[in-house]
């Protein structure tokens, strides 16, 4: 009997020991399957600072030391042993940069002309409107004409109109893919000239927010911001920059937002004297050259995702004139691998800012977030139900777009390199 009672007590120490390492097995594989998914898919460090991630569970990370700027691969590991992934590491030789926060206009010509809507046209021939019937939507982006490039909508029409009815060879992009297509002019009688059916859009302008400043070697001046692309208002497709100027702006009216009305920035713009030039429109944001940093401004550095929590930081922004102030936010969700780049959700908790604007409003794109003395990103778009809250990106999306225009081999972009160390002018 006692033989049989140790037999049994043996086998039930047997059963736990196996139940506790299933359950230990099955905790590690579920924290491996959850640090897959949850761990940054980029990360991003300065020289001489040790890469790292912020995990409940110790995770590693293992690299080589690259030349700089680059990108190369950094292994993440589970308590240092169990590989979970690897990801591109970018490494930067710095990484303070000018805080912005100030008000900037853009007046933008486009690289082509964008088609905005396709109207029918009288026609004795039958065809309602030739663009369509060639195959061509909103959003495309026209830049040639019977191999002839056109700079906007004059080139295309005066193309169209001296066609003397003859098919026309448009060429265009769409989604990153170029395509000709043969359209059938018509003549329109009331118009008194052949047309094809489009309506383009060439050229923009708008208002938004400076997110940082750099400065390289030579003193020359770069700024970051918007945080999100300069898209057209009716496809919402990213226009593409042909050359553009950044004007001066006074903010003279903030208009409330509310639910399902989103508020705006008005201003005053300087249309006679431009104070920079825009080089870059990118899902990141736009980039460019100032002639000046502004006054005041003062060197911050940069957080990037592994520094970020969710809690309490600040955004750096103007309501009126021209000098930002900085307003309570509540970080509420970070969104690491979101495709779009909506990063972070933020909801403004600053109650003189919700008296004012009723939280985020259109202008206040690029807007600074800082959290615990360092700039870790912009604020790009607004629920448009609730105000109060809107999408932010990681700075380091955009510091990124820096370095790779100050990797371009051209003269515009070789000013984009930022110089360690450098002061105000």
């Amino acid at each position: 009997m006692k033989r049989l009672f140790q037999k049994c007590m043996k086998n039930r120490r047997i059963a736990s020991f196996s139940a506790a390492v299933l359950s230990l097995i099955l905790m590690l594989t579920g924290a491996v399957q959850y640090y897959t998914h949850a761990l940054p898919d980029h990360l991003y460090t300065k020289q001489d600072t040790p890469a790292s991630v912020s995990a409940l569970l110790p995770v590693t990370v293992s690299h080589a030391e690259p030349a700089l700027p680059h990108t190369g691969e950094a292994e993440l590991r589970l308590f240092g042993m169990i590989p979970l992934k690897t990801v591109p590491l970018t490494t930067f030789a710095q990484s303070d940069v000018w805080l912005g926060g100030e008000p900037f206009g853009i007046r933008m010509l486009m690289a082509g002309a964008m088609v905005v809507s396709l109207s029918d046209l009288p026609s004795t021939a039958g065809i309602c409107c030739p663009a369509a019937e060639a195959g061509i939507e909103t959003g495309d982006v026209i830049y040639a004409v019977n191999g002839e490039r056109i700079a906007g909508n004059a080139d295309l029409q005066r193309i169209v109109a001296s066609s003397a009815g003859k098919p026309v060879r448009v060429t265009f992009r769409r989604a990153g893919t170029e395509l000709t297509v043969a359209v059938q002019p018509v003549w329109n009688p009331a118009a008194s000239r052949w047309q094809i059916g489009l309506w383009v859009r060439d050229s923009t302008a708008g208002i938004g927010t400076v997110t940082y400043y750099t400065q390289s070697a030579t003193g020359a001046v770069q700024f970051a911001g918007l945080g999100h692309a300069v898209c057209d208002a009716d496809t919402g497709g990213m226009l593409p920059l042909a050359s553009g100027d950044v004007l001066r702006v006074s903010v003279s009216e903030v208009i409330p937002g509310s639910a399902g009305v989103p508020g705006e920035l008005r201003g005053t713009f300087d249309t006679a004297h431009s104070i920079g030039t825009l080089l870059a429109n990118t899902p990141s944001g736009i980039f460019g050259t100032m002639d000046a940093l502004p006054d005041g401004t003062r060197r911050i550095p940069i957080g990037f995702r592994q520094d970020i929590r969710r809690g309490a930081a600040v955004i750096c922004t103007t309501l009126h004139g021209t000098v930002p102030r900085t307003y309570d936010v509540e970080i509420e969700e970070i969104r690491g691998n979101d495709p779009a780049l909506r990063n972070m959700v933020i909801r403004v908790t600053d109650k003189e800012l919700l008296r004012e604007a009723g939280g985020i409003v259109q202008g206040m794109s690029g807007s600074p977030i800082i959290q615990n003395g360092k700039l870790i990103g912009a604020v790009t778009h607004v629920f448009v139900k609730d105000p109060t809250r809107g999408y932010g990106i990681f700075v380091e999306n955009m510091y990124a777009q820096t370095a790779a225009l100050a990797d371009a081999k051209s003269p515009a972009a070789a000013a984009m390199m930022p110089a360690a160390g450098d002061t105000a002018k």
